[in-house]
């Protein structure tokens, strides 16, 4: 699963550090309302004081937050899509586009947290538009200190009047005037931490049961609490440069003549930018001077030490940030063949290239489950960036949190067991397979290596750590790395270096 983009439009709002029920003080007045009569226009909008239009009620935060929480949990779409198609389709202030971003994210973050909290005062589930409505009054309530607690239980009654479900808005009031008072009263409840730990962390931190499970048997209690609950103090947009138009010194020039404030990463080429907006709509971004990637998703890309010359083949490419990395560090001497089964993955890959000016990208449709013939013990290293579970970069998409179910975790790793499989025919003697993933989960990861190398005997793990980072090299066990995201501060992933030395 790639983490090429991780990026979040509007920027995402401060969370209370302390836990979901407790309030912070200094509440700041927000939302107010519109006093008097005042004329509408010929569209039946109030003109504000300044007399223009006021906004649809369409184009409210709370309606735009609205409707991309009901594309993520009623049409699964990803997250941080949504939010930016229906921001996009909205004009708001940036003040409002940021309480739009606060209110979807904490929404979509702490979903079953918030079910949990509002289950004592519904008999039953209400219809699936005024549960999302009282979804995103219960971020309000239990998350942001900057709106009051009559705005938000206000706004949610007009938004249930404005859906024309007048017959919910007593329900909706009473629900969430209950919720003020159970979180005031330290009354939320919880399944038992010590009866229920699976369950408590579940709820907690808003986890689909399963990955909860599988949190727990693998790290143990107190390890996967912190995982689950990580969440960086500052968020910033991580960049590379265009190596085949920048080395550092153009680069860092280039920064600061936009006056972008940035410092370096861990990784080599790795930027991360505070002030930076939404980058991928600027003007430097369309022209390929930089591409948005996570600093874990260029670690598996640089694992494979491409160098001018090389046939390297991206098995599981799309969108097209690694393959991309990997042209660009071959300075368009070889070839960097790159692969998806979706013809619209393959169009993405094609436009990175293209947008970056890569004329050694060989973008194909083909499924990584089945071998080609005409690749066999052809090329000098081999990417298997694997369908996973993705639990390693749910600080960024954290919709991944309840996609996953028991059913989906069982059936993952024969899915990447048959990649492996096939793509190793195309790794020649003496060359490099890299295998990576953006969960840190055990069964996906070192159990799948383990297993590979059984059935493969000629194969072996490389050990050599010269490619890696100095800070990171602790890490690297056994030709194999994984990385935490509360331990090292990276998104979470796993790669592991095998070297063919036989056929």
């Amino acid at each position: 699963m790639s983490n090429d983009m991780n990026r979040r439009d509007g920027g995402r709002p401060e969370a209370r550090r302390n836990g979901p029920a407790e309030r912070r003080g200094g509440q700041r007045p927000g939302g107010a309302r519109e006093g008097g009569f005042r004329p509408r226009d010929n569209q039946g909008r109030r003109p504000d004081r300044r007399g223009k239009p006021a906004a649809r009620r369409g184009d409210s935060p709370r309606d735009v937050a609205l409707k991309a929480l009901q594309d993520v949990v009623r049409g699964d779409a990803y997250a941080a899509q949504a939010l930016d198609r229906r921001l996009d389709e909205a004009k708001l202030s940036s003040d409002d586009r940021r309480l739009a971003a606060s209110l979807f994210y904490f929404a979509v973050e702490n979903r079953l947290y918030i079910e949990a909290a509002l289950k004592p005062f519904l008999q039953e589930r209400p219809e699936p538009l005024v549960t999302d409505i009282l979804h995103i009054a219960a971020a309000q309530l239990l998350f942001m200190d900057r709106v009051p607690d009559h705005a938000a239980v206000d706004e949610a009654v007009k938004q249930v009047r404005a859906a024309r479900r007048e017959g919910f808005t007593g329900l909706v009031n009473a629900v969430l005037h209950n919720l003020i008072r159970a979180r005031d009263g330290g009354e939320i409840r919880l399944p038992d931490r010590e009866a229920d730990p699976a369950g408590w962390l579940s709820a907690r931190y808003s986890l689909a049961p399963a990955v909860a499970e599988a949190l727990l048997a693998a790290y143990g209690p107190e390890e996967a609490e912190r995982f689950a609950a990580w969440q960086p103090e500052r968020r910033v947009q991580t960049i590379r440069p265009n190596r085949a138009r920048h080395d550092a010194a153009s680069f860092e020039a280039w920064l600061d003549a936009r006056k972008l404030l940035w410092k370096r990463g861990i990784v080599e080429d790795a930027y991360l930018i505070e002030n930076g907006g939404n980058l991928a709509s600027g003007e430097g971004y369309r022209r390929g001077e930089f591409s948005i990637q996570g600093q874990s998703a260029m670690l598996a890309a640089q694992a494979m030490e491409p160098k001018p010359g090389m046939q390297v083949l991206d098995a599981c490419a799309a969108p097209g940030g690694k393959t991309c990395l990997m042209a660009e560090r071959m300075q368009g001497a070889g070839r960097v063949y790159a692969w998806d089964v979706h013809p619209h993955r393959v169009e993405l890959i094609r436009a990175a290239a293209r947008r970056l000016g890569l004329d050694n990208v060989r973008p194909s449709e083909h499924d990584a489950r089945r071998p080609l013939d005409s690749l066999t013990l052809a090329m000098d290293a081999v990417l298997v960036d694997a369908p996973c579970s993705g639990l390693g970069v749910i600080a960024d998409k954290p919709d991944i949190k309840y996609r996953q179910s028991a059913e989906s975790l069982a059936a993952l790793p024969g899915v990447q067991r048959e990649i492996l499989d096939a793509c190793a025919k195309a790794v020649r003697v003496g060359g490099l397979l890299v295998y990576a993933t953006c969960t840190v989960l055990p069964a996906e990861n070192e159990e799948q290596v383990a297993a590979f190398l059984e059935r493969h005997p000629e194969f072996r793990r490389d050990g050599d750590a010269a490619w890696l980072p100095e800070a990171l090299r602790d890490r690297w066990r056994d030709g194999m790395l994984r990385l935490l995201p509360h331990r090292d501060g990276l998104e979470g992933f796993f790669i592991a270096r095998l070297r063919r030395e036989g056929v």
